[in-house]
């Protein structure tokens, strides 16, 4: 049996951001994915296992322990595999660098709903933090709006100038309402557990892509930033009821399931898209296992196709 092992730094050189986010709308065409999550604990250290299996597209594990102490001893917090399993006979391909599948599925989840979503002429994007997420928004944005001028803003303002240097066109923007109100998009990677964003502050046509929110307790967006969007999610099953972003102003009433007009699973059907140019979107991303197969299954095809 020949089992690929993929690490980050030669996976990497094989991919770009467009391809992998219509590897993801792809996926959305297979058969629903079943999926499940473990979680195992020994305080303070965790360890996580998600499983996706798609019919036509093979089985993921994908595994990470976090292990908080690692940074004293000069070592990472979290780290892990992904193990990519034959759909035929469900024998082991490949075995992936954990941060590989993980920067590369975030950003392209993110990606992709702003490619159907965010208004085509959006020349303007906003990145709220500046922790590893942001970097990988910066290029994964970057490689779909080209002609784009980026602002990113922090709550340290020294990280933000520190990411700002590592790209062209990128200015450190200070103040958050401003920054909000002047970007066409508005992609927010922060570890909030109150609102960052705030619906008085958007205006007609924007896109906003929340993507830090992944505890029950999370969220990143206020309610009339809720009340005031089109509300789209890359998956019903892994963010209604499991995200606070989303969960907590169910639960208050704020809006209803019926009020998320679609998930990727709606692309197909043509219902995941912009209608008009001054609605304003908003989109979850909420990761998921079944993300993680589809990707993981697009860097060994293009591991192999090298």
């Amino acid at each position: 049996m020949n089992v690929e092992m993929i690490p980050f730094g030669e996976g990497e050189a094989c991919l770009d951001w467009l391809s992998v986010a219509r590897a993801i709308e792809a996926g959305h065409s297979l058969p629903r994915a079943q999926i499940g999550d473990t979680f195992l604990y020994r305080d303070p250290d965790t360890m996580l296992t998600r499983s996706a299996w798609i019919d036509g597209l093979g089985i993921a594990v994908k595994t990470a322990t976090i292990f908080p102490a690692n940074p004293a001893r000069d070592k990472p917090a979290i780290n892990g595999a992904v193990n990519v399993y034959s759909d035929a006979d469900g024998t082991l391909e490949a075995i992936i660098d954990f941060h590989l599948v993980t920067k590369w599925k975030t950003a392209a989840d993110s990606l992709l709903a702003a490619m159907k979503l965010a208004r085509p002429d959006s020349r303007r994007i906003l990145i709220v933090g500046a922790g590893t997420v942001a970097h990988s928004l910066r290029e994964a944005y970057g490689a779909a709006f080209p002609e784009a001028e980026f602002a990113i803003w922090n709550r340290t303002p020294a990280k933000a100038e520190l990411l700002t240097a590592r790209f062209p066109a990128t200015r450190r923007a200070d103040d958050l309402a401003e920054a909000v109100n002047w970007a066409d998009i508005v992609t927010c990677a922060t570890m909030a557990t109150e609102p960052v964003i705030r619906g008085e502050w958007l205006r007609p046509g924007q896109h906003i892509d929340l993507i830090g929110a992944y505890r029950p307790d999370m969220r990143e967006a206020d309610d009339a930033a809720l009340r005031r969007a089109r509300i789209f999610v890359d998956s019903r099953e892994t963010t209604l009821e499991h995200i606070g972003e989303l969960k907590i102003p169910l639960e208050k009433g704020v809006i209803r399931a019926e009020d998320v007009v679609a998930d990727f699973y709606d692309l197909p059907a043509g219902r995941f898209a912009r209608e008009t140019d001054e609605e304003i979107t908003l989109f979850k991303n909420g990761g998921g296992a079944h993300l993680d197969l589809m990707v993981a299954r697009h860097i060994l095809d293009a591991w192999r196709g090298r």
